[in-house]
């Protein structure tokens, strides 16, 4: 049978469809349902496939929770802490960095990629490059503290710096990234909203509050759940700057997974704690899309 024109397009249409589609079954959708399975049982890395536990491994995450030195406890608790202070710091960051930039007409392009490329670099280079500032001897912010008549800090090997140290890198690498996407919804906005309201007397706050804010919603939506997925998933910074110390004080619920998994070889425990971070991964980006979300019309 002959096919015709359009029926050879929707076939090559479907054909390249289907390679992406196989791809992400089996990268993603494939590994993930696999992980449900393992969680479920004593899963050994050398071994393969163990016996079927139920749900063991979630009753022994439940306990470890309440465990005054657990990992796990100490994981979940840092977890969040790097998004309580890294979302909020870094939007606001980021928006009023954008704002400034909106109204740059030199070197625009430059400066928007001088903010941008650390994004993009390399995020071992990056912890190795920190790892050199914040270093106690030699350290570049410790040398300029010395300068300054201020004492010198343990950075990174203080339990009460080394999570904020930790936080502040991982804001100044991804700001650039919600840079961008703050000044592509600022360029969305129409001046004519802006040209009214100062006809009517409002001042550069009002006008801020009440046009650029919420009309900037979406994009707010859209980069506190990427962001706040992303500081939940926290993983190679710690790893290459204090891998997790000290004393547990920078630790993250993906690192204990790899350190369950891949240290421990306790694949089944390890596989349990990634299908809770994923349910409260979903959980908090619901609730984030139904409480941030405003639907705004001028």
């Amino acid at each position: 049978m002959k096919l015709t024109l359009r029926q050879r397009q929707i076939l090559w249409a479907y054909i390249f469809l289907s390679v992406s589609l196989i791809f992400f079954i089996a990268i993603r959708w494939w590994p993930t349902l696999l992980a449900f399975d393992i969680s479920f049982r004593n899963w050994n890395v050398f071994q393969g496939s163990g016996p079927w536990v139920g749900l063991a491994n979630y009753e022994r995450i439940w306990e470890d929770l309440f465990k005054p030195r657990s990992a796990v406890r100490a994981a979940f608790s840092n977890t969040f802490r790097y998004v309580l202070f890294g979302v909020p710091i870094q939007l606001t960051l980021a928006l009023c960095t954008a704002l400034l930039l909106a109204r740059v007409r030199v070197l625009a392009g430059f400066f928007r990629a001088a903010y941008f490329i650390p994004f993009v670099t390399s995020l071992v280079a990056v912890a190795f490059v920190w790892n050199w500032l914040y270093a106690p001897q030699g350290g570049l912010i410790n040398q300029l503290l010395k300068m300054a008549g201020l004492p010198t800090q343990q950075f990174l090997r203080d339990t009460s710096l080394a999570l904020p140290s930790i936080t502040a890198v991982a804001i100044w690498r991804s700001i650039g990234f919600a840079i961008v996407i703050f000044l592509a919804g600022l360029q969305q906005i129409p001046d004519i909203y802006y040209e009214a309201a100062q006809i009517d007397g409002a001042n550069r706050w009002q006008m801020f509050w009440r046009i650029t804010l919420p009309l900037l919603n979406p994009v707010i939506v859209y980069l506190a759940v990427l962001q706040t997925i992303d500081f939940l998933r926290m993983f190679d910074l710690v790893q290459n700057m204090t891998q997790g110390g000290p004393l547990k004080s920078t630790t993250t619920v993906v690192l204990e997974v790899y350190n369950e998994g891949f240290s421990s070889y306790n694949m089944g425990y390890a596989a349990a704690l990634t299908v809770i971070l994923f349910l409260v991964i979903l959980l908090i980006t619901v609730i984030q899309l139904r409480v941030l979300s405003r639907r705004v019309e001028y």
